[in-house]
């Protein structure tokens, strides 16, 4: 029986970007370049060395966003995957961890999986607990932080390594992994990769495709919102302390005054 393995990824606005927030408080991803997170590639290629050591296994990979996150999808096609999920709808817009974890366990349910894996946090919310609610909604094991992990037997096993010790840790799959950047580089697609990636299917889902209610997700279902939001002010030009032979003292007084010592 082959080894189902679901590689949750995000489309997310590129980190070197103008990043801000839109009218309604959430992030505004139509005036900035999007891509792949960068730790869901580590997942991808987790995924990929695993089905690479199996003797029969498939990777789908799956994303929540607008039209743009199938850049994404093909990024993570192009490096490997076999096949991509879609799940979009205009009233997903504003939609928190807890409505995406919703979503996205909707979308491994109808798959199908024995062992879904996801980066460790999204690189624009950086919240990291959307494969515990996963966990959670799936009714599997979590197997989480992993800086190594494998496969065998219908075994999940891994290393998760903490500031004073590193654990080694199994659960039964199915189950729900996340790996971190510590887990192994991503690999480049090839030339070869990228133009057998706009061969391979993508499937589109909408919320009715899920049985899911525009109410349980979006701004209306968020457990959590933005109340404000301000933009940082711009750096000053700072104070210039010129030696003249008094540096030494104008530099302490500057020091204590702000109370640095």
């Amino acid at each position: 029986m082959s080894l189902r393995i679901v590689v949750t990824v995000k489309y997310v606005p590129d980190a070197t970007g103008d990043r801000h927030f839109a009218e309604d408080l959430t992030v505004d991803r139509d005036d900035v370049d999007g891509l792949l997170s960068e730790l869901d590639e580590y997942a991808v290629e987790q995924a990929l060395q695993i089905a690479d050591d199996a003797d029969d296994a498939e990777v789908t990979v799956l994303t929540v966003g607008p039209e743009d996150a199938k850049d994404a999808l093909r990024k993570a096609l192009s490096m490997g995957a076999d096949k991509a999920i879609h799940v979009e709808d205009d009233d997903l817009h504003g939609t928190d961890v807890i409505g995406t974890s919703l979503v996205l366990a909707k979308a491994i349910e109808k798959a199908g999986y024995d062992l879904v894996i996801s980066g460790m946090a999204s690189t624009d919310g950086t919240a990291g607990v959307v494969p515990a609610l996963l966990a959670e909604r799936l009714g599997v094991p979590q197997v989480t932080l992993l800086s190594e992990v494998a496969v065998a037997d219908g075994v999940v096993t891994g290393r998760r390594d903490g500031d004073a010790a590193s654990e080694r840790l199994e659960a039964s799959l199915p189950a729900v992994v996340s790996v971190t950047d510590q887990s192994g580089e991503a690999r480049y697609p090839s030339f070869k990769g990228i133009m057998a990636a706009k061969k391979k299917p993508v499937e589109a889902w909408d919320l009715s495709d899920l049985e899911l209610e525009a109410g349980q997700v979006g701004l209306e279902g968020a457990w959590t919102k933005v109340d404000s939001a301000t933009e940082r002010p711009a750096r000053t030009a700072g104070t210039i302390v010129k030696d003249e032979g008094e540096g030494g003292k104008q530099l302490a007084e500057f020091l204590a005054g702000q109370k640095f010592i």
